[in-house]
């Protein structure tokens, strides 16, 4: 593989680091040529750690750019990699005139560059800005920055994420306060508690945010001295606001400098002020010396660091909050050495240069197979249709663990997703999305796929509504005519009650070529309609294959409000379809007392979790209008990692929605289900726990008598569903590999 890596030349901080250090490792593995737009300490650098370096730099843009198409034709490179503006325009005119696929990394938000020039940013930026939907292929170095790149419309199939990485086995160099002290003419005292920071001197660095904490800090801990390495713009507007604060004797500005290493090692809290960042190598240099780190909260930043748990992070600006995590560390030493510790583990974990480079080389990998597989006409591997994009929480853990179980069989997947609300599906779950009903856009996208999957749900009934069903028979049809494989991936079936949807979807999911269902109660539907054509089996609901994590589960429980402190017992409810009015307000007042029942007898206060949100609020309303005592509703918007997190701290949950049930049974929380639908029942029959009836015929008295029995025995129902659900488990697991043989094939 033969890979050239195009650079401005003239870059400094992170992002040099990032190239540098990259392709330094990368030289070892494949043939890697670096071409750089200007001559210069970055040029010279590179050749002096052994990179092939090429420059071109003359006073005539166009003509650069001539010579470097005709330094690529001529040179045969298989990949061409640019890093920041003026890069990303010479590589979209050499993909233009080469026909050579271009990846950019994003180091930082391309629409803040330039923000200290006004012409650069009318020029270079907005060009950079127009060519960049043009290029191939994106790497991001920070979650957040794959967000971000979502909502602007970039595809997620073409954005990579590679965390940056730091050399942990490189020897370090001796470094002495004093020696630091008498370079730079300060005063410290070997008592002094250093904070440092090394970041350009300009706007998007806030290190205004820092002098003001600092003024906070010394009026109650004078010992602290601050550190400031580097230079900018910024460097007389900030020297004077120094002074006007009064802090002269603690505040030093040390200028450029040439080992940043030699900062952070005499330093004892590091810390980052920044109010954009991609990911800052002066981050990783602290944490490759055991500092204690505080941070704001941005770009990458929290992909380091855990608040709290190994390092403080604080919203940019917020200068209060910042001089107090300061103050706390620069007064406990124990704190500050835990940290340390804590922070080094993380980084030499995750952020390594090897594991940079393997993950680079990777990319490369990937999208060598990417260009393949266009070439044959297939852009998708797979397209996945369900209910999402509606604000359901079941749906949408559905669509997480379908993605994230066919990404971890066959990394590098491309996967696309048929949603009402394209935009918000593709930033949650890396999938590119498409609406569902954009006819044209769906026909064109089948034809560039391997395969169709159905998603989970119970979406082959016809409760809800015939034209719901015809929809999804009838898109499933259209890929079957574009010769499409298809899969019903672990579906509920039924009930369909009219004569014509039972002939339409016998026709139809006989062309599936699998179906694997999530219920008992779903496979005999499929038998009763005679279906004969595909592979069938019993699998179960793809939300028991969810990759929830205890440490997730912990990030997040205190986001609702709940009180570690108390106990709490969960409700989850909807409207009955089709129930008259008497009869509901039947059901609301039987949950009601229910729910105040739980209060009084064992102290559980009652919380409300809307599974969708708009359709479950109204219920949830008239029922906290009947009650007597003290409740909580989870609010809007929650994600699917917070709507697991609350229902982890529950003692017991009553509900009718069916996955706030799963969510239980995952979770080893005991449960009582009210059916409303057959899904409920199959699914409480499946895993053999107990039912408080239907919901057109429930009773407080039903209610109560399930409750005292769960509550009475909750061990014994925790034990009995730790190992149900561990095979329930691997049999939603089950349904990928399904999948993949499909696409396999």
């Amino acid at each position: 593989m033969k890979v050239l890596h195009l650079i401005g030349g003239g870059d400094v901080g992170g992002a040099k680091v990032h190239v540098l250090s990259l392709v330094k490792e990368l030289t070892a593995r494949i043939d890697v040529t670096l071409l750089s737009l200007r001559p210069g300490a970055f040029a010279d650098e590179a050749r002096a750690m052994g990179i092939d370096v090429k420059v071109i730099k003359s006073s005539n843009i166009i003509k650069d750019i001539r010579h470097a198409i005709g330094f690529v034709k001529n040179n045969n490179f298989d990949i061409i990699h640019s890093h920041g503006a003026k890069a990303n325009i010479f590589a979209y005119a050499i993909k233009k005139a080469c026909n050579i696929p271009v990846v950019t990394t994003m180091h930082s938000d391309y629409k803040l560059d330039y923000l200290q020039s006004l012409p650069k940013r009318l020029s270079i930026g907005l060009f950079n800005s127009g060519v960049l939907h043009s290029l191939d292929y994106y790497i991001v170095v920070t979650s957040a920055f794959r967000k971000m790149l979502i909502e602007r419309g970039f595809d997620t199939n073409s954005i990579y994420t590679i965390l940056n990485g730091i050399d942990f086995d490189k020897k370090l160099k001796d470094y002495s306060r004093e020696e630091f002290a008498l370079k730079y003419g300060i005063q410290l005292d070997k008592n002094d508690i250093l904070v440092g920071i090394a970041a350009r001197l300009t706007p998007v660095k806030g290190i205004s945010t820092l002098l003001e904490a600092a003024k906070l800090v010394v009026e109650k801990n004078p010992k602290v001295k601050f550190l400031i390495g580097g230079d900018g713009e910024d460097y007389k507007s900030l020297t004077a606001r120094c002074h006007q604060l009064g802090l002269e004797n603690n505040v030093f500005f040390l200028g450029w400098l040439n080992d940043p290493y030699e900062l952070m090692s005499i330093i004892d809290i590091s810390v980052l002020t920044s109010i954009s960042e991609g990911f800052p190598y002066s981050i990783l240099e602290g944490a490759r010396f055991s500092k204690a780190t505080v941070s704001s909260r941005v770009g990458g930043i929290p992909d380091l660091i855990d608040s709290s748990e190994n390092g403080y992070l604080f919203e940019p600006l917020d200068y209060s909050t910042l001089a107090e995590y300061l103050l706390e560390l620069s007064l406990d030493h124990e704190k500050r050495k835990e940290f340390g510790r804590r922070i080094y583990e993380k980084a030499y974990k995750n952020f390594s240069l090897d594991a940079m480079c393997k993950t680079q080389l990777a990319i490369y990998s990937q999208i060598q197979k990417n260009i393949l597989n266009e070439a044959k006409g297939k852009k998708y591997d797979v397209i996945v249709s369900g209910y999402y994009g509606f604000g359901n929480i079941g749906d949408d853990a559905m669509l997480r663990s379908i993605v994230d179980n066919l990404k971890e069989q066959r990394p590098g997947i491309s996967i696309l997703a048929l949603s009402r609300n394209p935009v918000e599906t593709a930033r949650n779950y890396g999938v590119s999305a498409i609406n569902r009903k954009n006819v044209f856009k769906v026909y064109w996208s089948m034809k560039k796929a391997k395969l169709f999957i159905y998603g989970g749900g119970n979406i082959i009934q016809d409760s809800t509504s015939s034209r719901s069903l015809m929809f999804y028979l009838g898109t499933a049809w259209l890929a079957k005519k574009l010769k499409l494989k298809i899969m019903f991936y672990a579906n509920g079936i039924g009930p369909i009650n009219k004569p014509r949807n039972i002939e339409h979807s016998r026709k139809i999911l006989n062309m599936a070529d699998v179906i694997t269902v999530r219920e008992r109660f779903s496979l005999n539907e499929l038998k009763k309609m005679g279906i004969t054509g595909p592979k069938i089996a019993l699998t179960a609901d793809a939300a028991f294959a969810v990759n929830i994590n205890q440490a997730e589960l912990n990030d997040s429980r205190n986001f609702a409000g709940l009180s570690l402190d108390k106990s709490y017992a969960g409700f989850s409810v909807r409207r009955c379809p089709g129930s008259e009015e008497h009869q509901h307000v039947k059901y609301e007042q039987a949950i009601a007392e229910a729910a105040d029942y739980v209060f009084t007898k064992y102290g559980l206060e009652p919380v409300f979790i809307p599974m969708e949100y708009d359709v479950d609020i109204c219920t949830i309303k008239n029922i906290i209008s009947k009650m007597k005592t003290k409740n909580h509703t989870i609010s809007n918007n929650r994600t699917i990692l917070e709507t697991f997190s609350v229902i982890h701290k529950m003692d017991i949950m009553v509900s009718m929605r069916l996955h706030a049930l799963i969510f239980a049974a995952y979770l080893k929380i005991p449960f009582i289900g009210i059916s409303y639908q057959p899904k409920v029942d199959g699914f409480l029959e499946y895993i053999n726990q107990p039912s408080a009836g239907n919901v057109k015929e429930i009773s407080f008295e039903r209610l109560r008598s399930k409750i005292d029995n769960v509550l009475q025995n909750r061990e014994p129902i925790k034990a009995v569903l730790e190992s149900s659900v561990e095979n329930l488990i691997c049999k939603a697991r089950e349904n990928s590999g399904y999948a993949i043989e499909l696409i396999s094939e």
